[in-house]
């Protein structure tokens, strides 16, 4: 009954051969995709044949207005220089010249007048104490050179008017800085418009007005308990004025193969690759890439053609399951991964199902090349789909795959493909990747260098798991020590 039982899924992951590997491959990293870039005609080309892939599976569509595609805005809008000023008033007060004496640290504003009282926040932001509730509408001064993580949140949830760095920079900086960020530039597509407004402002151009009103910034910036201390009622008023250069937007592809079981359909197993590379090589080659000779294609066929065909060998896999699975699976190819993730940021923002209902995240991310038996699969020890991992791969020794633990914890991998953006949600994630090499972003990652003997092996591995996964009585669980860093400590 066990091997009758097997059968059909023995069948099914083995319709994941080297032959299909190497055939989409050869498409999707062909010299005529130019590198895949975000946003590109080639990318949506890619985009267009994983959607009709899908569609052909009868795979139900998890895209906008009922297809595959799921579009993101790529807009680029420039700093209006010239229509830009800002004002100190009060004490000697300053007159504050755009590109001469400060910056707009991101685009992220609407054209608008911000004002506000300048307030001075010293010490660690996570020390934030009730001190807090009177930030809102104020304009603060931080003493951290920078926002991450759940500093930014915090901040943000401030709702102040707008948010003050310093800058110490040399002149030969400042105006190389000023010049970038007076250039057109791609709007983040994972954050909203709007929020608090973020600028730098020279210590020499605002300097003499803070320490006139008692302002002690050099002994803020060693303060080790949280402080709110108003600098002399003073308030910075700031015309922001920004303009649209240029509308854009880039697809993610999202097929949904539904559950068979009456409850357990309504939560959700993800599949997910990037399917975006770096383009073509520039005089100064993009994300790294430069041209050989007269070769200029940035080809991505490791990164990430490997991992994008993966996903949906996969899925063919599934459709051919009779019954289904009980949970319902998510195949999702992204872009923007070499950009910042954004993609996936977009699609855990906006996901087509609750992102709540997704129980796990299974990103494959460069798995064409390197050792032929294993397969590291970063994140094992965050939650029990490592230990998942480990007894499906025992119990498959045909594939001869062993996944393995991180073996680079240095290079901080878990936080740098697909699968993060999932993880910081809270849903339990597999990252299976084997390791940069000689050509990652080279135009010499090509298709002909993919071994597609042993991705096909590595792909009918995460198909077991991912049989597994959506099968199990109970959903994956975190390890709580990992949880409150990577989810809660965000």
């Amino acid at each position: 009954m066990l091997l009758q039982a097997q059968a059909p899924l023995q069948r099914a992951a083995q319709t994941i051969t080297p032959e299909d590997i190497r055939r989409r491959i050869g498409i999707i990293a062909d010299d005529s995709m130019r590198g895949r870039d975000t946003p590109s005609p080639e990318l949506d080309k890619v985009a267009q044949y994983i959607a009709a892939e899908y569609k052909r599976l009868g795979l139900k569509p998890g895209g906008d207005r009922g297809t595959f595609i799921q579009r993101y805005a790529l807009d680029r809008v420039k700093i209006d220089g010239d229509s830009s000023a800002a004002f100190v008033h009060g004490g000697p007060g300053a007159t504050l010249k755009y590109a001469k004496d400060f910056i707009f640290v991101d685009n992220m504003f609407e054209s608008g007048d911000y004002a506000g009282e300048l307030v001075l926040v010293s010490g660690p932001l996570s020390g934030a104490t009730a001190d807090t509730a009177g930030l809102a509408g104020k304009m603060i001064i931080l003493t951290t050179p920078r926002l991450r993580g759940a500093d930014r949140d915090r901040v943000f949830a401030w709702r102040p008017a707008g948010v003050v760095f310093l800058s110490n920079a040399p002149d030969s900086i400042w105006t190389q800085v000023a010049a970038r960020f007076n250039r057109p530039q791609m709007r983040d597509p994972g954050r909203i418009v709007g929020g608090p407004l973020a600028l730098v402002i020279r210590s020499s151009a605002v300097g003499p007005v803070l320490t006139a009103l008692g302002g002690d910034y050099a002994s803020a910036q060693t303060a080790t308990t949280f402080s709110v201390k108003p600098v002399g009622g003073a308030q910075l008023h700031v015309h922001a004025r920004i303009q649209p250069a240029e509308k854009n937007s880039a697809p993610n592809v999202v097929g949904i193969l539904e559950g068979s079981d009456p409850t357990l359909k309504n939560e959700y197993v993800v599949f997910s690759a990037h399917m975006d590379h770096v383009g073509v090589a520039g005089p100064r080659g993009s994300g790294g890439c430069r041209a050989q000779g007269a070769d200029s294609i940035c080809n991505g066929a490791d990164d990430d053609g490997s991992g994008t065909v993966a996903v949906v060998e996969i899925a063919d896999a599934f459709a051919r399951l009779d019954p289904r699975p009980k949970r319902s699976v998510i195949f999702l190819n992204v872009s923007g991964e070499e950009k910042g993730l954004w993609g996936s940021e977009y699609f855990t923002n906006h996901p087509a199902v609750p992102i709540t209902n997704i129980v796990a995240d299974l990103n494959i991310d460069m798995v064409g090349r390197n050792w032929r038996d294993t397969i590291v699969a970063i994140g094992k020890e965050h939650s029990d789909l490592g230990a998942t991992l480990n007894r499906v791969g025992a119990a498959h020794p045909e594939l001869n795959m062993q996944p393995i633990d991180d073996i680079w914890p240095d290079e901080n991998f878990y936080f740098r493909s697909d699968h993060y953006n999932f993880a910081r949600k809270g849903v339990p994630i597999l990252f299976f990747f084997n390791g940069t090499h000689a050509d990652y972003h080279q135009v010499s990652d090509s298709p002909d260098k993919i071994d597609a003997e042993k991705e096909a092996r590595i792909a009918q591995l995460i198909f077991y798991l991912g049989v597994d996964v959506a099968n199990a009585a109970e959903r994956p669980k975190w390890n709580p020590d990992s949880y409150k860093r990577i989810v809660v400590g965000n």
